[in-house]
C-alpha cells in the first residue's frame, strides 16, 4: 500500500456465523476488491458530515481489508482524533443485493460504505442482517461489524505499520493460523493469562498488563505436572520468550479483548427515574435488533473450554459451545422477536382448487362402464339351444330289399339353455353440513361430492360386473349375483375356469436341460401364455376378447428372460401378441381374490379374466338409470345426496368368458 492511509483494519471476516443462521463465504465480496466506498460515522446517511472520508477495499483469503483515508472537514478530523486516541476501535460494513445459499450461505454482495462504529473488540464477530422490502425487485442488506480492532497509521510509522501488514495480513493467515503455530506450552499460558484476566475483575482485584512481557511475574512458575518428558521449572515469562512476534500479538490481543469483556469497556451505566443502572449498548446492540448474542458468562464458559484439554482454540471452543447449547437461555432459543412464528407467511396450496384425489386404478372401470352392452330392459332372459349333443346327427338311408324294412331313425334331442336375471338398485348416499357448504368457498365442494360418489357407485358396478362386489351373501349391503352376475364366479356354461399348472410348466422347461437355469418369471409367463391359449380352444364368445389382470401379473411376465438374459416380452404390445388378446387392462382390485369351488371345496386364486365385454348385457329401464337426488334435513342443518341405479347384468353368450387361476389349496 504505497498511499497515506490513517488507519486500517478488517471489514469483514470470512466464516463468522451470524445469530440467525446466515455466514459470509470467502469471496462473497471479491468484486469488491480495489473498490473505493465512502467511510462514514455510525451507518449515518442523514448528513454530509457524518461522512467522513473514504475507504479503499482489498479482498484477502480471510475476507475484506480497508484502508482508510480521513478527509479535511471538521467531524472528519474529529474523528480521526478519536482513532488516533483509541476511542474508536471498530469497523462496520454495509451491503445490500445480497445472494445466499438454501444453507443461508452469503455468496455475493455489494459493499456501499464502511463505517467506524462504537463497538467492542471482540475475537469473534457479530453480523446484523436487515432485511428491507423495497417493493419488486427488493435487495436483502445487511450491516456487519467485525469487532476486530483497526490498526492506527501515523506519519512516523508508515514502515512499521506496512511491515505488520505484510508480516499479518498479506499472507491470509488468521488469528487462529497463528494460534495453531503456537506450542502445548504457549497455548497453556495464553489460556492461563486470559482466564487469569477475568478472574482477578470479578474479584475485584487489580491487574497490572503492560505491552512489554518484562512485567511478567518471573516469580510465578508454571507447572508441567501432566508433562513427564520435562522435569525443569518454566515461568510465565520464559514461555512468552519463546514465542514469535505475531504469536505474542494475537495473545495480547485475546488478553485485551478478555480485559474488555470483564470490565465491560464497550458498556456505559446509567440511572433511571427510579435510581437504579440501567446499560446503554450501541446502535448495534440494542434488544429491537438483535437476535442470538453471547453474554459474558457465555464467553467465560468459551474461554473455558478453549483451555481444557483437547480444545487447543478459542474457534473450536466457540463451534463446541454452539453446538451443545444451541445460545439456550431460559430453556427458550432467544429470538429478537416475541412469537417470531406468527410473522411467517400463510401456507399455500401447491394446486389451487379442489383436493386432488388419491383412488384405486380406475382406467379398467371406465373400460367396463362403455364396453358393455346396454339394453333398456332391466329384466333379462337369455335363450340358447345347445346341439352339441352326440345324438344330434344325421343318418344314411338304404332303400327297402327283400322283407327287410328300412325305417328313418329320429335325431336326439337338443337341450335349452334358459336364464332370467332381475335388477337391483345399487346406491351410494353421503351428507354435508350446509356451514361446511358455506365456508368452502375456493372450490364448489358440492359438485366435489358428487363426483366423488359418482367414482364410487362405477367402480362398484364394474366389481360387481367382473368379479362380485366381496360381501358374504348374508351381508344385507350385498350387490346379489342373481341381479348382477360377475363373471368370475358365473356357471361354467358361460365362464370356462381354466387352471394354470405353474409346477407342470416348471417341470416341462427345466427338465429339458436338467439344470433348472430357467428363471420363476419365464415358467410363470409361459404357464399363463399356454394356460391361456389352451382355454381359447372352447372359447365360444363374439370376437378376440381382452384380458384383466393384475399388475403383478404384467410385471411378472415382462420380467421373464431367456437363457441368453434377454427379455421375452419387451412391452405389453408384444404380451397382448403372445395372449392373442385384443387389449390388456390392469385391476389392482384384483389382487389376492380367491374364489371357493362348491363341488370339491378347492380354492382358486384369479390371475385374469378374457372377455369380449360385448357379450355381457347391462339392462335398465327409464328411470333406473344413474341419478341423483339431494334433500335438506332441517333438524340437523345437512344436505344429503345420494346417487343410485337399478340395473340387471349378466353374460348373454355361453362359454363366451375365461377366467385363468391359479389353484392354491383343499379346503378340509
Amino acid at each position: 500500500m504505497d498511499q497515506k492511509y490513517d488507519f486500517s483494519g478488517w471489514a469483514t471476516r470470512n466464516d463468522l456465523v451470524c445469530s440467525d443462521g446466515r455466514t459470509i463465504r470467502r469471496n462473497a465480496f471479491k468484486h469488491c476488491d480495489g473498490k473505493t466506498v465512502p467511510l462514514v460515522w455510525n451507518h449515518r446517511h442523514d448528513e454530509p458530515t457524518n461522512i467522513l472520508g473514504h475507504a479503499l477495499l482489498e479482498n484477502r483469503a480471510d475476507g475484506v481489508y480497508a484502508y482508510c483515508f480521513f478527509n479535511e472537514t471538521e467531524s472528519g478530523q474529529a474523528a480521526k482524533a478519536l482513532v488516533q486516541h483509541g476511542d474508536v476501535e471498530a469497523l462496520s460494513i454495509y451491503a445490500n443485493g445480497l445472494q445466499q445459499t438454501p444453507n443461508r450461505d452469503v455468496m455475493h454482495g455489494d459493499i456501499k460504505e464502511v463505517s467506524l462504529v462504537v463497538a467492542g473488540a471482540n475475537p469473534g464477530a457479530f453480523i446484523d442482517f436487515v432485511d428491507l422490502a423495497h417493493g419488486e425487485g427488493a435487495e436483502t442488506e445487511m450491516i456487519m461489524s467485525t469487532g476486530i480492532d483497526i490498526s492506527l497509521y501515523h506519519a512516523d510509522e508508515k514502515d512499521a505499520i506496512q511491515s505488520d501488514s505484510n508480516d499479518d495480513d498479506d499472507d491470509g493467515e488468521t488469528m487462529q493460523d497463528i494460534i495453531n503455530t503456537m506450542n502445548e506450552k504457549q497455548k497453556r499460558v495464553m489460556y492461563a493469562l486470559i482466564g487469569a484476566a477475568i478472574d482477578d475483575f470479578q474479584n475485584d482485584e487489580d491487574l497490572e498488563h503492560s505491552d512489554d512481557e518484562d512485567n511478567v511475574d518471573d516469580d510465578e512458575d508454571l507447572e508441567h505436572s501432566d508433562d513427564e518428558d520435562d522435569d525443569s521449572e518454566e515461568t510465565i515469562k520464559d514461555v512468552i520468550d519463546t514465542m514469535n512476534e505475531k504469536q505474542k500479538r494475537v495473545m495480547y490481543a485475546l488478553i485485551g479483548a478478555a480485559l474488555e469483556e470483564a470490565n465491560g469497556k464497550n458498556n456505559t451505566t446509567d440511572k433511571n427515574e427510579g435510581g437504579e443502572n440501567i446499560v446503554k449498548h450501541n446502535v448495534f446492540d440494542n434488544e429491537a435488533t438483535r437476535d442470538n448474542v453471547i453474554c459474558h458468562s457465555d464467553r467465560k464458559e468459551i474461554l473455558d473450554l478453549a483451555k481444557s484439554n483437547g480444545v487447543g482454540s478459542l474457534k473450536t471452543a466457540l463451534n463446541i459451545y454452539l453446538e451443545q447449547n444451541e445460545l439456550m437461555h431460559g430453556g427458550e432459543l432467544m429470538h429478537g422477536i416475541e412469537s417470531i412464528e406468527s410473522l411467517f407467511p400463510d401456507f399455500k396450496d401447491l394446486r389451487p382448487g379442489a383436493p386432488e384425489k388419491v383412488t384405486r386404478d380406475q382406467g379398467w372401470v371406465d373400460v367396463v362402464m362403455k364396453k358393455v352392452h346396454k339394453s333398456p330392459i332391466s329384466r333379462i332372459r337369455t335363450r340358447q339351444m345347445d346341439t352339441r349333443i352326440d345324438t344330434l346327427r344325421g343318418y344314411g338311408y338304404k332303400k327297402k330289399t327283400g322283407n327287410n324294412t328300412n325305417q328313418k331313425n329320429p335325431t336326439g334331442n337338443m337341450r335349452a339353455i334358459s336364464r332370467t336375471t332381475d335388477p337391483q338398485t345399487i346406491y351410494v348416499l353421503d351428507s354435508l353440513h350446509r356451514d361446511d357448504i358455506i365456508d368452502i368457498t375456493d372450490f364448489d365442494v358440492v359438485q366435489y361430492q358428487y363426483d366423488t360418489m359418482r367414482d364410487i357407485l362405477n367402480e362398484e358396478i364394474a366389481m360387481a360386473i367382473m368379479v362380485g362386489d366381496g360381501r358374504e351373501s348374508s351381508d344385507p349391503n350385498k350387490i346379489s349375483e342373481d341381479h348382477i352376475r360377475s363373471i368370475w364366479k358365473d356357471d361354467d356354461t358361460y365362464t370356462i375356469h381354466y387352471d394354470v399348472d405353474i409346477e407342470a410348466a416348471r417341470e416341462e422347461l427345466n427338465g429339458q436341460t436338467g439344470s433348472g437355469y430357467f428363471g420363476d418369471n419365464y415358467i410363470y409367463a409361459e404357464a399363463i401364455i399356454t394356460a391361456a391359449l389352451y382355454a381359447r380352444e372352447n372359447y365360444k364368445g363374439t370376437g378376440t376378447p381382452d384380458f384383466f389382470c393384475t399388475p403383478h401379473l404384467v410385471n411378472v411376465m415382462l420380467l421373464a428372460r431367456d437363457m441368453n438374459g434377454r427379455r421375452i416380452y419387451n412391452s405389453k404390445s408384444d404380451l397382448a401378441a403372445a395372449l392373442n388378446i385384443g387389449n390388456l387392462y390392469t385391476a389392482e382390485q384384483f389382487e389376492g381374490l380367491t374364489r371357493v369351488e362348491e363341488s370339491d371345496a378347492s380354492v382358486h386364486k384369479l390371475l385374469g379374466i378374457f372377455v369380449n365385454l360385448s357379450d355381457y348385457t347391462v339392462g335398465s329401464t327409464k328411470g333406473g338409470e344413474i341419478t341423483k337426488f339431494d334433500q335438506f334435513d332441517i333438524d340437523f342443518n345437512k344436505q344429503k345426496y345420494l346417487i343410485e341405479t337399478r340395473l340387471s347384468g349378466a353374460l348373454t353368450r355361453v362359454y363366451s368368458a375365461i377366467a385363468l387361476e391359479e389353484p392354491e389349496s383343499t379346503n378340509p
